[in-house]
């Protein structure tokens, strides 16, 4: 979720968080007050759609027209600007857009402030569950407030090349079988610094941790928002200690403690530094480490079932969806629009499998799991068997939801890990502080 480039999905253009909605006062101040509660109408009407991405084809939107009578303005906006204009149009209650980005770590906040409509009130979201696994990450509350237009849940990748110089012929099940092959990669010469772990304070730090934290069997928070990580024999307190412990030993590059997450990606894990990325992101094997333009590893980057305590464990989900703002001036035709962006069909044809010209620029994954394995069957999606078995059994961050403070929470998480990597702050003064950061505003 943290990267922020514009022109990308979603998942690779999210950034730090903004804060809560206390620092926007200034913002709206200046906007004028309108009513909720727009128009039902649907034929001949245009939408606003403002999304962190370039424009699906033309000749798609066309189709849509053409099939609704509901024309589509495309607004690409940069995720963080994006959150903050959401905030501020639902704050002065003043229109922005009809359909917008619900992100799943917003979703907590989004629901107690009630900016969006529940999805359940245009569409059968009972009926969507089964096949779009991640639409938990959207529910808070009893209700949907976004559904999942791509998916993205972390990963465990590895240069297999690498760990082959190295002597290793079987992946790792469990994380000290991970450790043991890192080590083993570093002692053979194969990689002086084999593991990738993006140590500055940003977003991807935290979503690390809590993709170890999971592997290891923990949670974070419990439904209540008290934090599941303060004992030392706690998943969360291990998986803070070992990856700390990773930086100190040198298994991660010393220059990691100023690396995030897309740097790590693109100047390491691409170029054939290091031999893997513990908490990596889904689709980025046939987006970028198979793409001759952008990588040195072509063919060598594979997906594993993500190492656990006693053996592989499911992964972390952290999709991006789309919902319907309150002050929306058509709430009924961006439910339509929102019903056919997120087919299935359609994001077969977005993924690339039905031809280039279908193709949505950049898009990583379809949400629906008929989708992915339609493709995998197909032979159009990289590692499509692995990715298909992941994404059935990928899990929320939070069981519970994303707490309305996740913004602050996050910000305590990758400070403090930091902090601990750099060795200004014990691994013990580190989790006690984020501990107390989620206690005080969990209240």
């Amino acid at each position: 979720m943290p990267r922020t480039t514009q022109g990308m999905p979603g998942w690779l253009a999210r950034g730090a968080l903004v804060a809560g909605v206390a620092g926007l006062l200034a913002t709206t101040a200046a906007c004028s007050s309108s009513s909720s509660g727009g128009s039902t109408k649907t034929k001949g009407v245009t939408i606003t759609v403002a999304l962190a991405a370039d424009s699906p084809p033309k000749a798609a939107l066309a189709a849509f027209t053409q099939q609704t009578g509901i024309k589509v303005k495309w607004v690409n906006i940069d995720w963080d600007s994006l959150q903050t204009k959401i905030s501020a149009a639902a704050t002065a209650k003043t229109y922005f857009a009809d359909a917008t980005d619900v992100d799943w770590s917003r979703v907590g906040q989004l629901g107690k402030l009630g900016w969006f409509y529940p999805m359940d009130k245009y569409l059968d979201t009972k009926s969507m569950t089964a096949d779009l696994p991640q639409l938990a990450s959207f529910t808070t509350g009893g209700k949907v407030i976004g559904i999942p237009y791509d998916a993205s849940f972390m990963v465990t990748t590895v240069n297999s090349d690498m760990f082959a110089k190295a002597g290793i012929t079987t992946m790792p099940g469990t994380l000290d079988e991970y450790t043991n092959d890192l080590k083993q990669v570093q002692t053979r010469g194969v990689s002086k610094h084999p593991l990738n772990i993006p140590f500055t304070a940003a977003e991807g730090l935290s979503t690390y941790w809590y993709e170890t934290t999971g592997a290891l069997g923990g949670t974070i928070l419990d439904q209540k928002g008290k934090p599941q990580f303060t004992d030392a024999n706690s998943p969360g307190y291990k998986a803070a200690a070992w990856m700390v412990g990773a930086m100190k030993s040198g298994l991660v590059p010393p220059g990691n403690i100023n690396v995030a997450d897309s740097q790590g990606e693109q100047t390491l894990m691409a170029k054939g530094l290091v031999a893997s990325t513990f908490s990596d992101y889904s689709g980025l094997v046939g987006s970028l480490y198979d793409v001759p333009s952008s990588s040195s590893v072509v063919h060598k980057v594979k997906y594993i079932p993500t190492p656990g305590a006693t053996g592989p464990a499911a992964n972390l989900s952290n999709p991006d969806g789309v919902g319907i703002p309150k002050q929306a001036k058509y709430p009924n035709a961006a439910a339509e629009f929102i019903k056919w962006f997120t087919d299935a069909s359609r994001q077969v044809d977005f993924s690339g499998a039905n031809g280039a010209d279908k193709a949505w620029s950049g898009y990583a994954l379809p949400s629906h799991l008929s989708a992915v394995r339609q493709m995998t069957s197909k032979g159009n999606l990289i590692g499509g068997e692995q990715l298909s078995a992941m994404l059935a059994k990928s899990k929320p961050v939070f069981p519970g939801g994303a707490p309305p403070w996740y913004p602050q929470f996050s910000n305590s998480v990758y400070t403090h890990l930091h902090a601990a990597a750099v060795g200004s702050e014990s691994v013990s003064q580190a989790i006690k502080a984020i501990a107390n950061t989620a206690t005080g505003l969990a209240g």
